[in-house]
């Protein structure tokens, strides 16, 4: 089976296909949209964001910029650093380079695409396996990592697009054990970047941030968009957990959630980049609205070297980095998918998993099932 090949907003990308969901991933970098789930539906639904400039023919300093759009994996993951004499740009060669295609197959119900990069920087290969099942509204992703011998931060970045209603989009996560806003400003003010959460602190709430103002003194980040003309970025550290760690965002006018499932003890954390116009530079130019809910291992965004070496989140016993062995391969695996939600339904209480399957409870009560493998989390093998 050969992929389909098209170029998508100025980017070469491979384009697979299920009975439900088609998925395009583009060359440089990996980045996984557009993605279209119920693609058979009257109204089909494409959360990812695509960069307003793909278009634009800008010259982009930051090579991850360059193709930015759905989720990508990063390795190492967070910005630029320097390690051990070893300089690495924001979110690595895994989300900045060229990816080359190893194979695309299908076998009964699930459809594979399998790509290959061999890095340079630090030497060693990345295979990204992404597939799909038919009737599932989820992709399957896995990353091997073989050949490596060091220390990195690495995960996930989902990017999804925000509409303009304020307040729409609900945001919940399962059990957090800690939960901060970025320990270092996000935002420079002397090239228009402007943040408006406070640093380094502490909070229980998602509903109540602690703001870098006096008054008011908390902000919502819970239901969103919110503040606009700001980019911030916050950090949750999951609590242990039986089953999978999950992360959901419930467009509420829209009638759908977003989700995430994920091993905590693979990637321990829950980014949310909240972006909302709040950046006038280059190529931002103000009019920048997606919110990045990027499960990590990693110490914030802060990079490779703050993220290998000791740090206050660390010290307390949750990892920020994973460290790789050339003896044996390391392996990431992680669901993204849609469900449909009935009128009423906005923020998640809880997540329940059967075989094949997750239910979201509401707030409200209402309740959502979807058909997924849940169980690929621990093998990263599909039974559908």
């Amino acid at each position: 089976m050969e992929p389909t090949q098209k170029t998508i907003a100025s980017h070469p990308s491979w384009v697979i296909r299920s009975d439900s969901v088609e998925l395009a991933v583009t060359q440089l970098g990996g980045h996984s949209a557009p993605v279209t789930f119920y693609r058979r539906d009257k109204k089909p639904i494409r959360p990812y964001y695509v960069s307003p400039w793909a278009n634009e023919g800008l010259k982009i300093d930051d090579p991850v910029l360059v193709p930015l759009r759905g989720d990508f994996f990063c390795m190492p993951f967070g910005a630029p650093s320097t390690y051990r004499g070893r300089s690495h740009v924001c979110h690595g060669e895994s989300a900045t380079k060229k990816w080359t295609l190893r194979e695309a197959e299908r076998r009964g119900p699930v459809t594979s695409l399998t790509l290959e990069m061999k890095t340079t920087n630090v030497p060693g290969r990345v295979t990204k396996t992404l597939q799909l099942v038919d009737g599932h509204n989820v992709i399957y992703k896995r990353h091997v990592l073989e050949g490596y011998s060091l220390r990195t931060s690495l995960g996930h970045h989902a990017t999804l697009a925000m509409p303009e209603t304020p307040g729409s989009v609900h945001l919940a996560t399962s059990r957090m054990r800690l939960m901060q806003t970025a320990p270092t400003p996000v935002g420079d003010p002397r090239i228009g970047h402007y943040q408006s959460l406070a640093i380094a602190r502490r909070f229980r709430d998602l509903s109540r941030v602690p703001l870098i103002w006096n008054e008011p003194k908390t902000g919502d980040c819970s239901a969103l968009p919110q503040r606009e003309g700001f980019t911030d970025l916050l950090g949750m550290f999951n609590a242990k957990t039986a089953g999978p760690a999950w992360a959901t965002a419930t467009f509420a006018d829209e009638r759908f959630l977003w989700f995430s499932l994920k091993d905590a003890a693979v990637l321990p954390a829950t980014l949310l980049w909240i972006s909302n116009r709040g950046r006038h530079s280059l190529p931002w130019l103000g009019r920048n609205r997606c919110l990045g809910i990027e499960d990590v291992c990693g110490y914030f965004a802060e990079g490779l070297a703050d993220s290998a070496r000791a740090n206050p989140i660390s010290k307390m016993g949750i990892p920020t980095c994973v460290k790789l062995s050339p003896r044996k391969p390391t392996a990431v695996n992680y669901i993204q998918g849609v469900v449909k939600v009935p009128r009423g339904f906005t923020k998640v209480h809880t997540v329940s998993f059967s075989s094949g399957q997750a239910t979201f409870t509401a707030v409200g009560g209402q309740k959502a099932t979807i058909d997924v493998c849940h169980e690929f989390l621990t093998g990263g093998e599909l039974h559908p």
